[in-house]
């Protein structure tokens, strides 16, 4: 199989995959777990984390000592030095190769290594949690656009239904009018009646269709075009009682939302930060050490003393150079800083004040979720309140138009009457569906801050 037929092939086979995935039907599950595996956020963030996990690797391997080598081979010209003889030569190309390593420890430098381990360490654990709270609000924007989805369904269902009645009146006063039983105004305005509601299904329709553009855009897929979610029922009992109350929803939330959680890392980070600067202030005690060699083409070899002529001189190998060249050594070295343009100080300053900014962070991430699980709890009663109303309301809405359908059934209505009354139990519908599902998602809320994993009934 050549190159072109294999990539049609893989093509094919990805329009395959897509087209089959788009084409089953989505549970709020798979759509949370998509998006969290999909999104860019997401995906950034876990970057982020990676970074601090290098951050924290190099601030251990700090702790361990530098070592470095280097090696030089160099020509130099004109008048040299023969160490050997100790005799100076004139006009000469000297090659000459020089090797050294050397390695530093720190002993001592403020703690501010370890410190410096414990900050990374902190500074990761919060970006774990800054992780997770993008999770979480995915996973929220995601309920949010699905159950969207299901009270645009709804909604245009109660549209088709109110359609379906009145198409099926036009039948029935057009059927009149032909025996002369009744005007052909009330035809006419049924039917105006009918163009209005057939208007109205396809805002409707345009409005669901926007609704899984939306989700689709959520979980990154390239279309929404045979995108379709499962329709789970949704029931909501009437003698519902909000469990616990704010102050208690509060209290589970406050020791495992993620948002608090890196809020607090974070603080420990700036508190470690300052015992950094605080470290500039310490001598900083290190040991070195050394070890190099060296060859030059000019050095001459001591052979041997001729009692006549004195020191005889021969070649001096490479080898024997490089050898007899080795000098090593052990050094401690004691740094104490004493004036530095009051850096130190100033850094301790700084790190002072990040430790503030960390509180009130902290403090505000409370009040927050404080304020969000009061309001979502408030929501929620109300939601619930508005819902029992609505049943009532669709109720009276229900029999108010039985009875003017009976009456405009034998002409003691009109179609204006009629239509009124119509319109009105499909607004008393669209209002029930909207606070049902604004009430399961505010429930979903108060859940998710409880700990309790978002899901519909299957």
């Amino acid at each position: 199989m050549n190159v072109k037929k294999t990539i049609n092939l893989l093509a094919a086979l990805m329009l395959v995959s897509q087209s089959w995935s788009q084409q089953k039907q989505w549970t709020l599950e798979d759509c949370i777990r998509h998006a969290l595996d999909n999104n860019i956020q997401i995906k950034q963030q876990d970057l982020q984390t990676k970074y601090q996990k290098n951050a924290l690797d190099l601030a251990k391997l700090k702790l361990l000592p530098t070592i470095n080598g280097t090696a030089s081979h160099s020509y130099s010209f004109g008048r040299a030095l023969d160490q050997t003889t100790y005799e100076y030569t004139e006009n000469e190309t000297i090659m000459s190769d020089n090797f050294y390593i050397g390695s530093t420890l720190t002993l001592f430098n403020g703690l501010q290594n370890y410190n410096s381990i414990k900050k990374s360490s902190y500074e990761l654990r919060a970006g774990g949690e800054d992780l997770q709270t993008i999770k979480d609000n995915v996973a929220l924007n995601v309920a949010m656009a699905y159950l969207q989805i299901l009270l645009n369904r709804e909604i245009v269902n109660a549209t088709e239904n109110q359609l379906g009645i009145t198409l099926q009146q036009i039948e029935k006063t057009r059927k009149l009018v032909e025996a002369g039983s009744v005007a052909i105004g009330n035809l006419l305005q049924i039917e105006a009646q009918a163009a209005q509601e057939e208007l109205q299904l396809v805002n409707m329709k345009n409005q669901l269709d926007i609704s899984y553009l939306n989700l689709a855009q959520l979980l990154e897929l390239q279309s929404p075009e045979g995108f379709q979610v499962v329709i789970p029922p949704v029931e909501i009992d009437t003698n519902y009682v909000l469990s616990g109350n704010v102050t208690d929803i509060y209290n589970v939330a406050v020791t495992g939302r993620p948002e608090i959680k890196s809020a607090e890392f974070k603080l420990s980070a700036s508190e470690y930060d300052l015992k950094i600067a605080r470290g500039g202030r310490s001598p900083r005690l290190s040991m070195n050490n050394s070890f190099s060699t060296g060859y030059s083409d000019i050095r001459k070899k001591l052979l041997g003393i001729d009692p006549v002529t004195g020191p005889v001189y021969g070649k001096y190998p490479f080898a024997d150079q490089v050898n007899d060249n080795i000098n090593y050594g052990i050094a401690f070295n004691l740094n104490v800083p004493i004036l530095n343009g009051w850096q130190v100080n100033k850094n301790i300053s700084n790190a002072k004040l990040s430790i503030e900014n960390g509180k009130f962070t902290l403090d505000a991430a409370r009040k927050q979720l404080y304020k969000n699980i009061q309001q979502a709890y408030a929501d929620a009663g109300a939601a619930l309140k508005k819902y029992n109303a609505s049943l009532r309301a669709v109720k009276s809405a229900e029999e108010s138009f039985r009875y003017s359908e009976q009456r405009f059934n034998v002409g003691l209505v009109t179609p204006v009457d009629y239509n009124a009354a119509k319109t009105q139990l499909l607004r008393a519908q669209s209002e029930l569906s909207q606070s049902k599902y604004e009430f399961v998602f505010k429930i979903k809320v108060l859940d998710f801050y409880k700990g309790i994993p978002i899901s519909l009934p299957k």
